[in-house]
């Protein structure tokens, strides 16, 4: 079944829109919460959140992208949970992607909180002008919080390599923010 057809189930407020959510993305949901997690309950947890999450705003929400809402959906779902647990601990595994932004993202006490709309369509309008590997790479380790070890898996690319056109695509991004005039 298409999006599209999804969304109209959801209109429509038939409990098959949630089975078919699931049939779709549902994997795609739970290995999101899992790359910032690391626990198949929580994961879990968070992808049933997204079903429920999602069958209370469409309607009035009418998403174009179905993957891409329920994406944003479960990974603020998961980073939320991951704040709960992690909440006095300073040794998280999320600090390791936190601190490989730093530099090129606006300073703040809540990251998404700095993740405006001037910032965001920056850093779509930059990654735009990336070939479509380095913003694959961008998004999956950032987004997604993908590792430098499964993205090698999945590029087929070196470790080193990654580690490389990641560091270089952040050093452009700050310059690009600092061209277009977001303060860092």
């Amino acid at each position: 079944m298409n999006d599209k057809d999804i969304v109209q189930l959801f209109f429509e407020r038939s409990q098959q829109a949630i089975n078919e959510l699931s049939q779709k993305y549902g994997k795609h949901c739970f290995q999101i919460a899992l790359n910032i997690l690391k626990c198949n309950e929580d994961a879990e947890e968070c992808e049933n959140d997204t079903y429920l999450k999602t069958w209370n705003s469409v309607p009035p929400d009418h998403p174009t992208y179905l993957r891409a809402y329920v994406s944003r959906i479960v990974r603020n779902l998961a980073l939320s949970r991951y704040r709960y647990h992690h909440r006095k601990m300073r040794d998280s595994h999320l600090l390791v992607y936190l601190s490989e932004l730093q530099d090129c993202i606006p300073a703040s006490n809540d990251v998404e909180a700095s993740a405006d709309d001037t910032v965001n369509n920056a850093i779509h309008a930059f990654l735009l002008t990336q070939n479509l590997t380095v913003r694959a790479l961008f998004i999956q380790r950032y987004f997604y919080m993908e590792s430098i070890a499964d993205l090698s898996r999945k590029f087929g690319l070196k470790e080193s390599n990654i580690s490389t056109k990641l560091n270089r695509t952040r050093l452009k991004l700050k310059q690009y923010l600092e061209r277009e005039g977001v303060v860092l």
